[in-house]
């Protein structure tokens, strides 16, 4: 059984590359016993090949969910100071081209997902007195930007979720945060083309010529990886809400996604979403 002296525990999921990967090293570096998800063997069979625990998760199966637990729990005798829900898709395209299946499959990921995995931990870390739980949104959960509804949606959902968990769990010693990224170099482009283009019927889309125009951004996305900023930043926030005695509720990462929480706050409604529009 484990014990490593009472070695802290954290669950990662989503750890097949860019924000998860990177994490799930730095934390193992920094001296935590991780648990690493990710959904296929390849990814799997890379992060124990350095070192880190890892095991198959799917957010859109609750049996993947379950099995990614209880494995966790066997591997760490039944301990779990902090979980990190990361993992995540991004289904582009027009709310109005969008499918129910499609948002729906959007929303078992990036939000009902993160509720099942967070409602096992719970009892281990209530009967530990204490634990952590830091959720991967974005600043989009916040701003929201066109083309992205079924994201935005996702996040925002998880937004009023968390915060209110936070509130409920006040006392028990068990802190949530929220981590909200802006532009960060990752492969969820390269993920957000394929759903885009299994989802969405450009030919019959009244959005036909501004989708011509997001393709080639995201099919240039590669390129543009340098422009961003790196996973490092978002490991900075997780680190600190953590191990930090006061854990904030949001953790905005990245300079435009300060400035967007920033102007959300200062410009008028209305203002604010032409400015949005043009950004794009």
């Amino acid at each position: 059984m484990y014990d490593r002296s009472g070695q802290k525990v954290v669950l990662i999921t989503g750890c097949s590359s860019g924000i998860g990967a990177h994490c799930a090293r730095r934390l193992m570096q920094d001296g935590w016993k991780v648990i690493a998800s990710a959904r296929k063997p390849d990814d799997i069979a890379a992060l124990r090949q350095a070192g880190i625990e890892a095991f198959e998760l799917d957010y859109a199966d609750t049996g993947s969910i379950a099995s990614f637990f209880d494995r966790a729990m066997e591997a760490t005798g039944g301990r779990c100071d902090a979980l990190y829900n990361n993992g995540a898709v991004s289904q582009l395209g027009a709310v109005e081209d969008l499918s129910t299946d499609a948002l729906r499959h959007q929303f078992e990921v990036n939000f009902f997902g993160y509720h099942e995995l967070t409602r096992h931990v719970l009892p281990v870390m209530r009967k530990q007195g204490h634990g952590r739980i830091v959720h991967c949104s974005s600043i989009l959960g916040r701003v929201p930007v066109r083309w992205s509804g079924a994201y935005n949606a996702s996040k925002f959902a998880l937004e009023g979720l968390a915060l209110t968990q936070r509130m409920e769990l006040e006392g028990s010693g068990i802190r949530v945060s929220l981590i909200e990224p802006g532009p960060i170099a990752s492969n969820i482009a390269t993920n957000a083309l394929e759903y885009f283009l299994a989802n969405v019927d450009q030919d019959t889309s009244p959005y036909g010529t501004e989708y011509v125009k997001r393709i080639s951004i995201l099919k240039g996305d590669a390129k543009s990886k340098r422009r961003k900023d790196g996973p490092e930043t978002v490991y900075k926030a997780l680190r600190h809400a953590l191990t930090s005695q006061r854990p904030r509720a949001h953790y905005p990462v990245t300079t435009k996604a300060k400035l967007g929480i920033l102007a959300q706050r200062l410009l008028p409604s209305g203002l604010l979403y032409k400015l949005l529009i043009r950004s794009q």
